[in-house]
């Protein structure tokens, strides 16, 4: 008990980190990829072909080989990134590909009768968007989208491999000061544990009501 209290604080510190870095990410990620991924569905082929490609190459690749990428390999080209913000921008573009499929499988997933009603009645395209397209589109999104927020805060762990102090690295440096490794995992797996879990049951509750 005495050694919690000793370490909670240092713990604290680094799980907030690791919530900066996920709200970070995910906000970001959200603000790029759904546009992305309406352009993918509605856009032009020359718009289309790009953003195809960039989905299924990012989400190819290890998050870690991205993590390295940016924070190695873009001062090459001159682009040197502190190891927080060159984080961000890794974990960003890993979810900012998958956002972008999250999207498209929310558009595309709505029956075809649906616009050619709309376009019936003699809606506009951004009428059909907003009134018909977007609130059927969003029920679909929410289910795994919220998922993949979960796997954002598992994924954040990764950052500490830049050197970041996030909740894995703050229990790495202390298990190194203390050697007591088992109890401390466990606290920090009751701390991702304490994240994750309401974000799993808000999903399957949207997945009940919506699908």
């Amino acid at each position: 008990m005495a050694l919690f209290f000793q370490t909670l604080p240092f713990l604290l510190d680094g799980l907030l980190t690791t919530l900066l870095v996920s709200v970070s990410v995910v906000v970001l990620s959200l603000a790029i990829g759904i546009p992305l991924g309406c352009m993918l569905v509605f856009g032009p082929l020359w718009a289309r072909l790009p953003i195809r490609l960039y989905a299924d190459f990012v989400r190819g690749v290890p998050i870690l080989v991205l993590l390295y990428f940016v924070y190695y390999g873009l001062p090459v080209i001159a682009v040197n990134l502190p190891s927080l913000p060159a984080a961000v921008v890794a974990l960003t573009a890993f979810k900012t590909a998958q956002i972008i499929e999250i999207a498209r499988g929310a558009f595309q997933s709505i029956p075809v009768g649906q616009m050619e009603a709309a376009k019936s009645i003699g809606l506009t395209l951004p009428d059909r968007f907003v009134h018909v397209l977007a609130p059927q589109a969003v029920r679909r999104f929410l289910p795994p989208f919220v998922n993949s927020v979960v796997d954002t805060v598992k994924g954040s762990s990764l950052v500490s491999l830049l050197g970041v102090v996030d909740l894995m690295l703050s229990l790495q440096q202390v298990i190194g000061r203390t050697h007591i490794a088992l109890p401390l995992y466990g606290i920090g797996a009751l701390m991702y544990f304490a994240i994750n879990f309401p974000l799993s049951a808000l999903s399957r509750r949207l997945e009940k009501r919506f699908i």
